[in-house]
């Protein structure tokens, strides 16, 4: 029981911090909050990605070529130019490390107003950070696993950030339904979505990418939305007003 409880603190923890911080705020700047704030969020989202950490600022210039490019051949990661989600999972990957590592600058278009800590990133990046967190998860493995399968979950640890994103890219443009016309692929996965913390109505959210809600009809439900709305109600964060 502990380890399921920790693989699902884990699993709901590491998106909740991908949809809120690297998605709605650093890729979308759905929100305004304090710089205080804003550290606090950054160190959270290392924290609770661990081993699998994604770096804001390249996931927030993958993601805007992503909208802008959306089902075409520019776009970074479109299920629609790889045989398995696989090729699509080592294709970002390689694309990701080119803006990590700044080898490529992306187009003007796509660049800054995204959290930046220099510090955080470049450590959180290194082989060193992924490993020691790897361990750690291990480690709680050895001393609460009751049964040999739960460590067949450890993987899913290890690589917990890339497997959400494989998800909501692969699934969200290929699978569901669409309430819009966006000129693209995407889906709206509505059965396996609360798993997904709302990050798999991406045909709502490609009609209206700057909406800090994605949902759109009245039996859709984004889970995120009322925790940002507190959120704006006890002044941590100031949701941006988007013009329908």
């Amino acid at each position: 029981m502990i380890i399921l409880i920790f693989f699902l603190a884990h699993w709901f923890l590491s998106l909740f911090f991908q949809t809120f911080f690297l998605h709605r705020y650093a890729s979308h700047k759905m929100f305004s909050t304090h710089k205080i704030n804003e550290r606090i969020f950054h160190l959270m989202t290392f924290v609770c990605q661990g081993s699998s950490y994604l770096n804001p600022r390249a996931y927030a210039i993958m993601h805007r070529e992503h909208h802008a490019y959306s089902d075409t051949e520019k776009d970074p990661h479109s299920p629609y130019f790889f045989t398995d989600v696989f090729q699509m999972m080592w294709r970002t990957a390689q694309s990701y490390k080119l803006y990590e590592k700044r080898l490529k600058e992306p187009d003007t278009q796509f660049a800054g107003y995204f959290p930046e800590w220099r510090l955080l990133d470049y450590w959180g990046s290194t082989y060193a950070s992924r490993i020691l967190f790897g361990l750690g998860y291990v480690a709680f493995y050895i001393a609460f696993a009751t049964h040999w399968w739960m460590f067949l979950l450890l993987p899913v640890h290890f690589l917990m950030g890339p497997i959400h994103g494989a998800i909501v890219n692969w699934c969200g443009h290929k699978y569901g339904y669409s309430n819009f016309d966006n000129g693209d692929k995407s889906k709206n996965t509505f059965f396996i979505d609360l798993l997904m913390l709302g990050e798999l109505f991406q045909n709502n959210h490609h009609k209206r990418p700057n909406s800090s809600n994605f949902a759109a009809r009245w039996f859709e439900f984004d889970p995120v939305y009322p925790v940002m709305r507190v959120m704006h109600w006890v002044r941590i964060i100031k949701l941006r007003k988007v013009v329908a």
